[in-house]
C-alpha cells in the first residue's frame, strides 16, 4: 500500500517544479456508459491517482504553491446518502481532508465558480490540454473570463503548459513502495499464468481457459485484469492483440497468453506460450527455443547505464539467426538485420514501461537520444516468433506457430530483478508442469 505521506512527497515534489506561480489543474476521468443506464466499472485517471490516492470519479484535483487557504484542493462529490444507496459511499469534503490528505475540498458544483479566483495571480497554468474536451473549454471560458477584467486589475495565467512530460518523468522511477506492489502484481499473475498451463486441454474454449486466470486474479486480491487478456491458440497466437478468446482450443496447438492483473491499480503484463496437449512438436520446439533464447538475452542486455534499444539488439540477432538456421530467412545475417528481413515473423519492439499502465508513461527518448536505463524503472522483456500462414514462401510445417515470452523487469544497481520469474519458461518445465 502507498501511504498518505508518499502522494503527499509526490505533490510537494511537482509543486517544487512547477515554481511559485503556477497552478496544477487535474480533472478525472469521466465515467464511460456501458449501455442503458449501466456504466463501465471506474477507474481514476493514474495521474491524479499517483498524486492523491483518490479513486471517486467527477473530481478535479488542482495544486496552488504557496496558497495562503491550501495548496492541495479537491474538488470532488459529495455526500448523497440517496446516491450511496444506489452506488457506494463517498468520501465527501469531510473524508477528502481526513482521509487524503486535501488542504481544503469542495464540492464539485462549485469548480466555474471558484475557479477564477485559484487562477488569479498565476502565470502558468499547468494542464494537460486535449484529454478531456468539456474540461479544455471550461478552462479556457475562465481564462477569457479573468483575462475580460485585466483592466480592473486582475491578473490572469498567460501561459498553459503541458504537465503531462513533468509528472510522467516523476512516474517513471518508481518507489520502493511501487515496487513492492508490483512484485505483488506479478506474484499473482504468475500463479494464474501456472493455473493456465495446469487446466489447459485440447477441445476447451479459449474463454474457459481466460476464465481460469481471472478466476486466479481475484481469489488472490487483484480485483481487475491491468488489461484484455490474450488466449490465442493455433492460428491465433499469431495475432499480436488478439482478444477475441473465443476458439476451440485443439490437440496440437500452441496457445499464447498475454495476461497480468492489477494489483492496488499496478500492472503486471506476463506473457507465456505452451503446448495445448502439453508436449511441442519438433516444429514448436525449435521456434520457442529461438525466442527463449532471445528473451534471456534481452533480459541479460537490461540494466543499468544500458540504452533502451540495447534489448531489442540483442534480440533481433538471434531471432535473424535462429530463422536463418532454420532455413525460414536466407542470405547473410548483418545483410538481413540490415534490410529487417526478420520483420514478418517479430514486427514489435522488445518491451515497454510497466508501472500504473500497463503501457506505462515516461519518454524512451529524451533531447533526440535514447533514454538510459536506471534504478526504480521496470520494463517489460517480450520477444516473439510469429509465423501466419499468409507469409509467403514458408514451409506449411511453420504455419500458425506464434510464440512470445514476456517478462516484468525492475532496473537495479546490479543488474535486474525479474518479477514474473515464478512462471515456467523452459521447455522442460513447462512440459513438466503439464504433465
Amino acid at each position: 500500500m502507498i501511504k498518505m505521506t508518499e502522494y503527499a512527497e509526490r505533490r510537494n515534489e511537482l509543486m517544487q517544479i512547477i515554481g511559485p506561480t503556477g497552478i496544477v489543474i487535474l480533472p478525472s476521468y469521466p465515467t464511460a456508459r456501458r449501455n442503458s443506464d449501466c456504466e463501465y466499472t471506474y477507474r481514476p485517471h493514474s495521474d491524479l491517482y499517483y498524486l492523491s490516492g483518490f479513486e471517486e470519479p467527477e473530481t478535479v484535483l488542482i495544486l496552488a504553491p504557496n496558497r495562503a487557504e491550501g495548496e492541495f484542493i479537491l474538488f470532488n462529490r459529495t455526500r448523497d446518502r440517496a446516491r450511496e444507496i444506489w452506488d457506494g459511499l463517498r468520501a465527501g469534503q469531510q473524508g477528502a481532508c481526513e482521509q487524503y490528505g486535501a488542504d481544503e475540498s469542495f464540492p464539485i458544483s462549485d469548480l466555474e465558480s471558484m475557479l477564477p479566483e485559484l487562477l488569479e495571480g498565476r502565470e502558468e497554468v499547468h494542464y494537460a490540454l486535449g484529454n478531456d474536451k468539456s474540461f479544455d473549454q471550461t478552462l479556457i471560458n475562465t481564462l477569457n473570463k479573468i483575462r475580460g477584467k485585466i483592466r480592473s486589475g486582475l491578473n490572469a495565467p498567460l501561459v498553459i503548459m503541458d504537465i503531462t512530460e513533468t509528472l510522467h518523468e516523476m512516474r517513471l522511477v518508481k518507489s520502493p513502495a511501487e515496487i513492492a506492489l508490483m512484485r505483488k502484481a506479478a506474484e499473482i499473475s504468475a500463479q494464474a499464468h501456472i493455473r493456465a498451463m495446469t487446466y489447459c486441454k485440447p477441445n476447451m474454449n479459449e474463454y474457459q481457459l481466460e476464465a481460469e486466470i481471472i478466476h486466479e486474479f481475484q481469489r488472490n486480491g487483484a480485483r481487475h485484469c491491468a488489461y484484455s487478456p490474450i488466449v490465442g491458440s493455433g492460428a491465433n497466437s499469431c495475432i499480436l492483440h488478439y482478444v477475441t478468446n473465443d476458439k476451440i482450443i485443439k490437440n496440437g496447438d500452441l496457445v499464447l497468453v498475454d495476461a497480468g492483473c492489477e494489483y492496488q491499480y499496478y500492472a503486471a503484463d506476463i506473457t507465456r506460450t505452451f503446448p495445448a496437449n502439453g508436449k511441442f512438436s519438433p516444429e514448436q520446439r525449435a521456434i520457442y527455443e529461438i525466442v527463449l533464447a532471445s528473451q534471456l538475452a534481452g533480459l541479460h542486455a537490461a540494466r543499468m547505464g544500458a540504452e533502451f534499444p540495447a534489448m531489442q539488439h540483442a534480440i533481433v540477432k538471434i531471432i535473424t539467426q535462429g530463422l536463418l538456421d532454420l532455413g525460414i530467412l536466407k542470405g547473410h545475417l548483418d545483410d538481413l538485420i540490415a534490410e529487417e528481413a526478420y520483420f514478418p515473423f517479430y514486427m514489435h519492439k522488445s518491451g515497454h514501461w510497466l508501472g500504473l499502465d500497463v503501457h506505462d508513461v515516461g519518454r524512451y527518448k529524451v533531447d533526440g537520444k535514447w533514454r538510459q536505463l536506471q534504478p526504480g524503472m521496470v520494463l517489460t522483456v517480450e520477444p516473439g516468433i510469429y509465423i501466419s500462414a499468409d507469409i509467403p514462401g514458408v514451409n506449411e510445417k511453420w504455419h500458425n506457430i506464434g510464440v512470445r515470452i514476456e517478462d516484468d523487469v525492475v532496473i537495479t544497481e546490479k543488474g535486474n530483478d525479474i518479477l514474473s520469474k515464478d512462471v515456467p519458461k523452459s521447455i522442460a518445465d513447462i512440459e513438466a508442469l503439464m504433465a
